[in-house]
């Protein structure tokens, strides 16, 4: 359904019983995210959350994509479902031979409606506009401080408006903007954004590149901004599409070569320019539930603030998983299954995208195999599919089996694996925000195939041995003082996997006690260990296989021991999930620290609670990890 702007959303979901209003003072600096944080780790991500008195004009709206019900609302669906089935009756029916002109004159309708879904500029101003801030002041808007070692307030769900300027297609993004001045912002732009690119092309002309950002209306345009569509796609073709009505887009008071939605709620008009220095921006609290380290980004400089009358500002956090981002994610995996699977992966069944590998670090992928080396075949192809070029750690499996039923997925893709033919590794271009690599945006990558294997691909003097009765953690943690906790749930579930807390103290010393580990035979059932820090309790499975898929580069990680027996052997892979450091990795870049919220405004917070009537007391998150991020762990600075 198309909303005709955010407060018809906002409506829909109160009406829904999805939101809360919050007419208590609460603070942007800081308090306004912590009490997210506490709504949006609620079973189900709890409830939007409209603040109605924040010290400024204007009320700020949080946690509106938290919960897969919210996400459905906003996308007008009842299933996320519905809009990859959409896409492949699309597809199905484009594609379909056309023997006769009554084959073809089906498509008439469709054709129609591609029609209806493409974004159209009218004339004159939209609601956009209504109000023109006089002196255009970003300080006067109640942009949010997430977390206690931010760099300052972040714009964080700017829907980021630039065109290429040679040929003007328009890319619509979401970038992060980091306050500086009433007309000063950095524009976080990675390098492997579409805008950087356009950023490349304005600096080869010398020319101020336009650039607008709107914030609000309706919900689709901030989804299709997250959206991982090619480059020569329109995100407003896409957002007529779920819409199902096209968007109407307006020019720009200052910069009319850009074109911003006429229902938005604000509009921040203005250029970077090629001639300018970057500016150092971050630290900011990111996805990965870590500070994504501070550097150097072109400057914002604002030439215009316009609003529509009454106008909500949206903001969301990210952090420790999981948060309403991980709603975001969940519907990029379902609506963009029906294109990755018909017109790159045509075996692809299902994927999955766990809220513990915050999206690039951890997919699984179902297939439907035929044929010795297919798993390898769809792990390069995903990696060469757009930003699936990010994805660290990639597991397959085939057959009869529901990849969101961890538990029987982990049984069947361990009782399909030999650690020492069955996992691959490669290097390629990362996540800029993957703090575990040696290099920025650079590092290793592992595809782990669970799939049921062809003759051709099994090695018959592999024999693993079966039996789970003989493993003694008592044993091994008496024998291994810096052993701090082992998880040994997953053999009683028969996955010979464990995962171990571990206070490193030398070099090397992760691979030393793998060797060692190895050597015992009541470890001769387990097929991988996944090492972590001391400071991780190792039986939290969710925060534990957080930590580990942060942490871990898995080319540089990876220690695999094979033992060998008479005619045959086993195999044990184990993979450092540690923190990586100079001293005992010779690892050369900062290592970042976790997020978590400041003991005042935890208090400030707690004291307000009962003012607010909002339900039950909810305590903070970030108590769960302050010693994980003060016992042997550096602060971003």
């Amino acid at each position: 359904m198309a909303y005709h702007n955010q407060q018809h959303f906002i409506d829909t979901l109160e009406k829904a019983g999805e939101l809360l209003r919050i007419k208590t003072y609460v603070n942007p600096k800081l308090e306004i995210a912590e009490l997210t944080d506490r709504m949006s780790k609620q079973p189900g991500g709890g409830k939007a959350l409209l603040f109605e008195n924040t010290g400024y004009d204007f009320p700020v709206m949080m946690n509106a994509y938290g919960s897969e019900k919210r996400m459905c609302l906003a996308l007008g669906v009842n299933h996320l479902d519905d809009v990859a089935n959409e896409i492949e009756n699309l597809f199905k029916l484009l594609s379909a031979p056309k023997e006769g002109i009554l084959d073809k004159l089906k498509l008439l309708p469709k054709l129609s409606q591609f029609a209806s879904w493409m974004p159209k500029v009218k004339k004159g101003r939209g609601a956009c506009q209504e109000v023109v801030m006089q002196n255009p002041d970003i300080t006067k808007l109640p942009v949010i401080t997430c977390w206690p070692k931010d760099g300052g307030p972040f714009v964080t769900l700017p829907i980021i408006h630039t065109k290429e300027p040679n040929i003007g297609t328009r890319n619509v993004g979401m970038y992060r903007m980091q306050i500086f001045g009433p007309q000063l912002t950095g524009m976080h732009w990675h390098k492997h954004k579409v805008s950087a690119k356009h950023f490349n092309e304005y600096k080869k002309l010398n020319k101020k590149m336009p650039v607008a950002v709107a914030l609000g209306g309706d919900p689709t345009y901030a989804y299709s901004a997250t959206a991982p569509l090619p480059e020569n796609v329109d995100e407003y073709m896409l957002a007529g599409f779920l819409r199902k009505k096209k968007v109407e887009l307006v020019k720009c008071i200052t910069q009319p070569e850009i074109e911003v939605p006429a229902d938005a709620d604000f509009v921040i008009e203005g250029y970077v320019d090629p001639n300018d220095e970057l500016i150092w921006e971050g630290p900011f609290g990111d996805h990965t539930g870590y500070y994504s380290l501070p550097d150097w980004y072109p400057r914002f400089h604002i030439t215009a603030i316009t609003h529509k009358k009454n106008p909500v500002y949206p903001a969301t956090i990210v952090g420790i998983p999981p948060q309403e981002d991980a709603w975001l994610g969940k519907a990029t995996e379902r609506i963009f299954l029906a294109p990755i699977k018909m017109t790159l992966v045509p075996e692809i069944k299902d994927m999955d995208m766990p809220v513990e590998g915050v999206f690039h670090n951890l997919v699984i992928t179902k297939i439907e195999k035929e044929y010795a080396g297919q798993g390898q075949k769809v792990m390069n192809a995903m990696w060469g599919a757009g930003q699936m070029m990010f994805n660290k750690i990639l597991v397959l499996a085939s057959g009869d089996i529901s990849i969101q039923d961890y538990e029987k997925l982990a049984q069947t893709v361990f009782k399909n694996l030999n650690p020492a033919t069955d996992i691959y590794f490669s290097t390629g271009p990362m996540d800029v925000l993957d703090h575990s690599c040696n290099k920025l945006g650079f590092g290793g990558k592992m595809c782990i195939d669970g799939t049921k294997k062809f003759d051709e691909e099994i090695e018959d003097d592999y024999k693993p041995k079966n039996s789970f009765d003989s493993f003694s953690k008592e044993k091994i943690t008496s024998s291994f003082a810096e052993i701090k906790s082992i998880n040994d749930s997953l053999l009683d579930k028969k996955i010979p996997c464990l995962i171990i807390s571990v206070e490193k103290n030398r070099p090397g010393h992760i691979k030393e006690l793998h060797e060692e580990l190895c050597k015992h035979n009541e470890l001769a059932c387990v097929k991988m260990i996944l090492y972590v820090e001391h400071t991780v309790d190792a039986n939290d499975l969710p925060i534990a296989l957080w930590r580990f898929c942060n942490n871990l580069d898995p080319v540089r990680d990876h220690f695999l021991h094979k033992k060998s027996n008479a005619n045959n052997y086993t195999s044990c892979m184990g993979l450092d999930g540690t923190r990586k450091t100079k001293e005992f990795d010779n690892f050369q870049r900062d290592w970042p620290n976790i997020i978590v919220a400041d003991d005042e405004t935890i208090k400030a917070v707690d004291a307000k609670w009962h003012q607010l009537g909002i339900g039950r007391f909810i305590s903070s998150p970030s108590l769960k990890f302050k010693d994980q991020m003060y016992g042997n762990e550096a602060a971003v600075q």
